[in-house]
């Protein structure tokens, strides 16, 4: 007799083999034994130099031994949590109550899929009219609204550069936006380390305490490395302070093709890979153990316009095969996809952002990020971030496997139905539907008279009418007043500072 099991195939994409992953990381050890990188932070230098490593001014030359010592301490399952409840407590747990279950967000380990908004959009277009223009504090805090709404949104970034503020305190009021308009895991950004310290500070309020903070954490910085081959001291100070206080950071390199690395596929690889992994080694030298997630791709340079081509398959291909170099390294791993270069949202727009974030499914990234991105990254649009939550949602069906069980089956059914039967009544269909099947109302399924009796309407009117409908009716948990207090005195002490 056979076991009752579940045999579960899932779809999967293998872009570089095993020993492909070991040549492109042992060429990224080669350059940073005889090339090295260029460092210019003080105490990343001294680090680096009482650790073993060979400096020379500002050059630095890391060792094999070093790199592979830094891999050996760095976690491979980092758990990120939800926003705190703002509660008073000792901070044991994850909302500042010390009875009260931590309640865990996003769990980055190996097969463990996330998507997430972009980033940072100068401008933005708007809902009511279309028009593009520079992105407010108030659109941050509306597109947060809206990823805590979506269910196949994650996680949330700053999808805008809050022109509305001074310049130098944006990333302290963005946080401050999305932080008040959604529970989920936020992923910053942060100028310098002032702004780092200030973002944390108003997360702890949120999260209940420091101690509740590190228990739990809720938010992911974004830094990243100079390509090629350098790390700014501001880059490294923010590093460094996530890694002391135990937060985790994500450090993403994002070298061009024929740019700022080769325009060969494989040596764009080994210049994201030098750059993450020697960031990773200061980050390990400072705090072992500290979480730290892996990055990097590759895009190309367009030749006629100099851009970064975010719809391009170079990008894809980049991104995927640094997936699987995290694979291979044990580390989560943070990829790009849900983005186009198209100006508007448009058919170029769906095509970019459907392969894009069906490819990185099926890479296995853990953290995907850019979804609502159009203009090449410049702008953002909230119906492009509603076509991505949908096109999540099918990636998800999709990549989750075929489930074959006596209960799939349906042995039994089929007989009791019998032949010309209909199994539309059956209490198998009525108990099963909903996890069997793909169900979704906003592409169009509708036959083609009914869908003219129903206005004609359009893919960017159905999104856009979903966008305003989950804005009217979505609100995020809300927080004690004297956390959201608390939370706005840092945006408005550094203003008046």
């Amino acid at each position: 007799m056979r076991a009752n099991t579940v045999h579960q195939k899932t779809a999967g994409l293998n872009l570089i083999s095993t020993d492909q992953c070991e040549e492109i990381y042992l060429a990224a050890l080669e350059v940073l034994d005889r090339v090295g990188v260029n460092v210019f932070e003080p105490e990343a230098l001294e680090l680096l130099a009482a650790a073993g490593a060979r400096v020379q001014g500002e050059r630095v030359r890391i060792p094999d031994w070093m790199v592979r010592r830094a891999l050996s301490t760095a976690p491979g399952r980092i758990a990120i949590g939800r926003r705190g409840s703002g509660r008073r407590g000792n901070g044991r747990r994850g909302n500042g109550d010390p009875a009260a279950p931590i309640e865990r967000a996003m769990l980055l380990d190996r097969g463990r899929i996330y998507f997430g908004s972009g980033s940072d959009t100068q401008f933005t277009c708007d809902i009511q009219t279309g028009e593009r223009r520079l992105a407010t504090k108030e659109d941050v805090a509306t597109a947060a609204r809206l990823c805590d709404a979506l269910p196949n949104i994650d996680f949330v970034m700053s999808l805008g550069l809050a022109a509305d503020v001074p310049t130098e305190n944006s990333y302290v009021h963005q946080f401050e936006a999305m932080v008040l308009n959604t529970a989920k895991p936020i992923i910053y950004t942060a100028a310098d380390l002032r702004d780092v310290r200030d973002i944390v500070s108003m997360a702890e309020a949120v999260a209940g305490g420091a101690e509740a903070l590190r228990a739990n954490p809720s938010l992911i910085l974004y830094a990243e490395p100079s390509s090629p081959l350098q790390h700014s001291s501001t880059a490294l100070q923010k590093l460094m302070f996530c890694a002391e206080q135990n937060l985790p950071v994500l450090y993403v390199s994002a070298a061009m093709l024929g740019g700022t690395a080769p325009v060969t596929m494989a040596g764009g690889l080994v210049i994201c890979c030098a750059e993450s992994l020697s960031g990773l080694v200061v980050h390990q030298l400072k705090a072992p153990g500290a979480p730290f997630i892996y990055g990097g791709s590759a895009p190309a340079m367009d030749a006629r316009t100099a851009l970064c081509s975010y719809g391009s398959p170079e990008l894809q291909m980049a991104c995927s095969a640094s997936a699987e170099l995290a694979h291979y390294f044990n580390l989560p791993v943070f990829t790009t996809a849900g983005c186009s270069d198209s100006q508007v949202f448009d058919q170029q727009a769906g095509m970019e952002a459907g392969y894009t974030i069906l490819m990185q499914a099926l890479a296995g990234s853990n953290l995907i990020h850019d979804l609502g991105y159009i203009g090449a990254g410049m702008t953002s649009s909230m119906e492009m971030l509603v076509l991505c939550d949908e096109m999540a949602a099918a990636v998800r069906y999709l990549i989750r496997g075929l489930e074959v069980s006596p209960l799939t089956l349906a042995v039994d059914l089929i007989e009791r139905v019998g032949p010309g039967g209909n199994f539309f009544a059956e209490e198998h269909t009525a108990e099963h539907f909903r996890e069997s099947l793909y169900l979704s109302d906003l592409p169009n399924r509708l036959e083609f008279a009914r869908w003219q009796q129903e206005g004609e309407r359009d893919f960017y009117s159905r999104t856009n009418d979903k966008v305003r409908r989950l804005l009217s009716e979505h609100q995020p948990p809300e927080l004690p007043a004297r956390v959201v207090e608390a939370v706005k005195a840092v945006s408005r002490d550094r203003d008046e500072g």
